[in-house]
């Protein structure tokens, strides 16, 4: 159970025995056999950290029982990737701490988490999402959360339709760039290239409205969207994405609205941690949190970006 050097890239993935989490597995395993990258499996058993003078903060053994339970579920857990995808390199370790701390202390640049949308827990149905919310607000590589009700296959190895959320902010440019090189990467596949332009207000700006000042009309608020959208698209488009068949859709609706129903016929959703329309301070962007509790496809959350990116 030691922290142990585990190399990159790999696709990380964690279970606890929901469904959720099955789920997540399966999409993980499915994403690692695509890319010929190994998976890591990580169980974690949530042990409280207990107190000492002499030898400060450490986490409270787990009983022998607990440990089986894990080992076993481990085991059951690489028995189910392994009758779909026997040639795929697995790992698994069985982790002390809580599952968003377990994930990021495994996790490298180069990486992907997979995680479910609602695991076991006394308080899944108030929290729920609550550990991809965390660990898409820390993590340094890219994190998947798949959604507990989707229907239909959890992932497949042909053609995607990836749908991004697209807001002329550095986050949003790199869930672009990463939306068109994993179309690229899968022959015949399709990028939907998302825009409201009703962002979610700062605090400032609704200060700003309360005192009189009135929203731009919408024909001018998209004319504005076109000309960022067509930017950024010509600004990252290259040769290795020129055959990448991508749509842009433009909108006054609500963001988590928008994305959800262009959504409805994809693969995955692909947004930045946080846009134009987070507050500093926020873990995350109130889109990207939306979407991590209503979404019923696949969302991949890229990790902040800085102004060089």
């Amino acid at each position: 159970m030691a922290d142990q050097q585990i190399p990159s890239p790999k696709v990380v993935v964690g279970v606890d025995g929901s469904e959720s989490a099955h789920r997540a597995l399966e999409w993980g395993a499915t994403e690692a056999a695509r890319t010929g990258l190994p998976l890591y499996i990580v169980h974690a058993l949530s042990m409280p950290l207990v107190m000492s003078r002499y030898a400060g903060a450490t986490r409270f053994p787990p009983t022998e029982e607990m440990s089986a339970q894990g080992r076993e579920l481990l085991d059951d857990a690489t028995r189910h990737v392994r009758s779909s995808h026997p040639e795929l390199e697995v790992e698994t370790e069985l982790a002390l701490e809580e599952p968003p701390s377990a994930l990021l202390r495994r996790i490298d640049h180069g990486d992907m988490v997979v995680v479910g949308s609602r695991g076991l827990g006394p308080v899944r149905s108030a929290l729920a999402g609550s550990a991809g919310t965390r660990l898409a607000s820390k993590a340094i590589c890219p994190v998947v959360v798949v959604p507990h009700r989707q229907e239909g296959p959890i992932s497949h190895t042909g053609p995607e339709r990836i749908v991004v959320g697209v807001d002329g902010s550095v986050d949003s440019r790199r869930a672009l760039r990463f939306a068109l090189s994993r179309a690229a990467s899968r022959g015949g596949s399709s990028v939907v290239a998302v825009h409201s332009w009703r962002t979610p207000p700062t605090f400032a700006a609704r200060s700003t409205t309360a005192e009189g000042w009135a929203s731009p009309p919408d024909d001018l608020l998209d004319r504005h969207s076109e000309e960022m959208v067509s930017g950024i698209l010509a600004e990252l488009m290259d040769d290795t994405v020129e055959d990448v068949d991508i749509t842009v859709v433009r909108t006054g609706n609500d963001p988590v609205d928008a994305l959800v129903e262009a959504g409805g016929q994809a693969d995955l959703i692909v947004v930045g941690s946080r846009g134009r329309g987070g507050v500093s301070g926020l873990l995350l962007g109130s889109v990207t949190q939306g979407l991590l509790h209503t979404a019923t496809i696949p969302v991949a959350v890229l990790p902040r970006g800085s102004e060089e990116d």
